[in-house]
């Protein structure tokens, strides 16, 4: 149930994410982008001592920002 859990998370996030980085990808793709993000998330968050909390927002709250970091670094890397 934990893999279709950071599944479902990833998705979510990913396809949030690429909506407000105004980036159309596709299922797939937002939802490895979320899972990336989720990890990405979740570290940065941690190191700068921002908590979102618990259960399956604070999840898709975390893997959402990391997943916007992710497309802005890959926008950045594509643009130079």
């Amino acid at each position: 149930m934990d893999i279709v859990y950071f599944l479902v998370v990833g998705l979510v996030a990913g396809l949030l994410a690429s909506m407000v980085m105004g980036k159309g990808i596709g299922v797939l793709a937002a939802m490895v982008v979320g899972m990336v993000g989720a990890l990405l998330g979740g570290k940065v968050l941690g190191m700068l001592g921002v908590t979102v909390g618990g259960g399956l927002l604070g999840a898709i709250i975390s893997a959402f920002v990391g997943a916007v970091l992710l497309l802005l670094v890959v926008r950045l890397v594509k643009s130079a």
